[in-house]
């Protein structure tokens, strides 16, 4: 049970308080299904967590920004940077007060939520009005949890994502809203099927 008191930046930094350091270093995979494909440009990564996502960004050419609302998870993710040998920058922000500056061809949100409440569809808007003509906005979300899960409330389809999004400013088109199926290993060695709902936006 979550104190309806604790801040988010409390909770986010005993999260990674309690957390190693040194992550498995694999980026994600709908990071990499939909990205791997495209020219390098300024990219924006919303939670960034210990980097894995940024620091392969950045080994492919991409100028990346990484944001987080955790100091500690920032201080890992610049120390896994540097030992990747790749210039991030990093910035601290509450997404729902502030947000990053400029223009972004790429934005990517993977897996941006809280036990505890926040406005995630603001920002999305929000991020919206960042991206770059031409630019891509990729949000993953858990879809189907595993059955050890104790999560406590539903998770969202890619549909009822795009629908907090809706109506999308003109010039955007949906290019990709479905749930992607992986197989999930659990803490006791047991395996489930979970899915991930991912909208993918492009500025036109």
């Amino acid at each position: 049970m979550h104190n309806a008191e604790q801040t988010p930046e409390c909770f986010w930094e005993s999260h990674y308080d309690a957390m190693s350091p040194v992550s498995n270093g694999i980026p994600g995979k709908i990071l990499v299904r939909f990205t791997e494909g495209l020219t390098p440009g300024n990219a924006l990564e919303l939670g960034c967590g210990r980097g894995d996502d940024a620091v392969w960004l950045a080994r492919r050419g991409w100028q990346v920004t990484a944001v987080d609302l955790s100091h500690r998870a920032l201080e890992y993710a610049s120390a896994n940077a540097e030992r990747a040998g790749v210039h991030i920058t990093f910035e601290c922000h509450d997404l729902t007060q502030s947000f990053p500056a400029g223009k972004y061809d790429l934005i990517v949100a993977s897996f941006l939520e809280s036990p505890l409440d926040f406005d995630r569809a603001t920002i999305f808007r929000t991020a919206l009005d960042h991206t770059a003509p031409g630019g891509l906005l990729l949000i993953t979300s858990h879809g189907k949890a595993p059955s050890w899960s104790k999560h406590p409330r539903p998770f969202l389809s890619a549909s009822e994502v795009l629908a907090t999004l809706k109506p999308l400013p003109q010039g955007w088109k949906v290019e990709f809203c479905e749930e992607v199926s992986r197989v999930m290993a659990g803490p006791e060695g047991q395996q489930d099927e979970v899915s991930d709902s991912v909208v993918a936006l492009r500025r036109e």
